[in-house]
């Protein structure tokens, strides 16, 4: 399957030590090599990096890994293509204006017979994940026409939205606007929160590891979410399926089951650390 990475933070961050051991599930160390994306918010502006070529391989994406470009809302995806063609078009994260901000969507999984509602946010490519961005988006305008919904219609949307695309199959998903992340776990997504006090974590994918004490002032907090967690030494928190967590400022705020049996919102997340 694809896999998924996001960043959430209350202060400008670099991704770098993350993304360096992403890009190696696409070639090295899993045999996603259908592209790969990833999309900064950087104020209102939105700065992304997408490339058919494997992460592994990628020029752009060794680029990505050494450059550290500094946001609090980062989106990227290595893509195993099941539904569309290995095209630029097709390459995640998708981003589209609503309500005069830039949203970001990437998405893993496949979906079968799945058929958006009629909007005025369309797809540009052919993948089944675009579908499901429009008609998420669609299903906002619907609700909110000026496109700004608050926290909790925002929240309300998401959970029915992935409620109802979950029935055609695995839709784990990452949505931001700039403003927060939205993580829905259909079956397999981790998080992690990196605050003081900070210690040395090593990646998985690659023998690497970082003091992020040395790095990070004692406020900073940075919420991490991956589709596998992505260092080998630290307590990352399996996200329970049919799950969807909203974070803001790197901290988990509130979450939603988005099970066929409708769930409430709720403070704090039906999930088990590991």
């Amino acid at each position: 399957m694809c896999q998924l990475l996001g960043m959430n933070a209350n202060v400008p961050t670099d991704i770098c030590f993350s993304f360096t051991g992403f890009r190696q599930r696409g070639g090295r160390t899993d045999h996603h090599a259908d592209g790969w994306g990833i999309g900064f918010f950087e104020d209102a502006g939105c700065r992304i990096f997408i490339d058919t070529e494997a992460s592994v391989n990628s020029p752009i994406a060794a680029l990505v890994s050494a450059y550290p470009i500094r946001s609090q809302h980062v989106i990227a995806h290595i893509r195993k293509a099941t539904q569309g063609h290995v095209r630029l078009q097709n390459t995640h994260p998708f981003q589209r204006e609503v309500g005069g901000r830039y949203w970001l969507f990437a998405h893993n999984g496949d979906l079968k017979d799945f058929a958006a509602r009629p909007g005025s946010v369309r797809p540009v490519g052919d993948t089944d994940s675009e579908e499901a961005f429009c008609h998420l988006l669609n299903a906002v305008l619907a609700v909110c026409p000026d496109g700004r919904p608050s926290q909790e219609q925002l929240l309300a949307v998401v959970t029915e939205v992935a409620r109802e695309v979950s029935r055609h199959g695995t839709f784990n998903f990452l949505l931001s606007n700039g403003e927060w992340l939205l993580a829905h776990c259909s079956t397999q997504l981790a998080w992690i929160t990196r605050q003081a006090p900070f210690s040395v974590a090593h990646l998985s994918d690659e023998d690497v590891s970082m003091d992020f004490s040395e790095h990070a002032a004692a406020g900073d907090r940075v919420a991490v979410i991956a589709t596998a967690p992505l260092t080998d030494n630290e307590a990352w928190t399996i996200i329970a399926p049919q799950t969807l967590l909203l974070f803001r400022e790197g901290e988990l705020i509130a979450s939603a089951g988005t099970a066929s049996t409708p769930e409430s919102l709720s403070a704090a997340p039906s999930v088990a650390t590991v």
